[in-house]
């Protein structure tokens, strides 16, 4: 196989690892799922090819506060996520609550928001939690340009 040919099949292995998940996942997620695909596929790559396809505008980074970030698909629209503080998992929030002008004082014009969910995903609630036992996370701060 040509190092062109390898780079594309490890490129479409990260992106369908990304897109099936339904969910932003970290480098080393995306690594386990992505490497069921591509024999030999390593961290080193993954991050590159990450790297990569946010320059090219195919996914993009969710920063949670003191850790990697995760990466999803781009052009999801406007949408906010969940941090489990039991598993560490993050999960998305389809939309947003609303407007917050009316939470600004007088005069000032709101030009985006922060919103932070954090808690138990339904498995770490209902006690199921993963082998992985509770983290303590900071929650999830995510940014949202807004012209009003």
């Amino acid at each position: 196989m040509s190092e062109t040919a390898r780079k594309t099949r490890q490129r479409d292995a990260i992106r369908a690892a990304i897109s099936d998940a339904k969910a932003p996942l970290g480098p080393k997620e995306i690594l386990d799922a992505a490497g069921r695909e591509v024999e030999g596929l390593g961290l080193a790559t993954v991050y590159r090819t990450l790297k990569l396809m946010v320059e090219a505008g195919e996914i993009m980074p969710v920063e949670i506060a003191g850790e990697s970030p995760r990466y999803e698909l781009a052009g999801k629209g406007h949408h906010h996520h969940f941090l489990c503080k039991g598993c560490g998992k993050v999960f998305e929030l389809e939309g947003c609550c609303g407007h917050f002008e009316g939470l600004a004082p007088r005069g000032f014009r709101v030009e985006d928001h922060d919103l932070t969910l954090f808690g138990q995903c339904a498995s770490c609630a209902k006690g199921t939690r993963s082998t992985t036992g509770a983290r303590t996370t900071k929650p999830h701060v995510h940014k949202h340009a807004h012209n009003h």
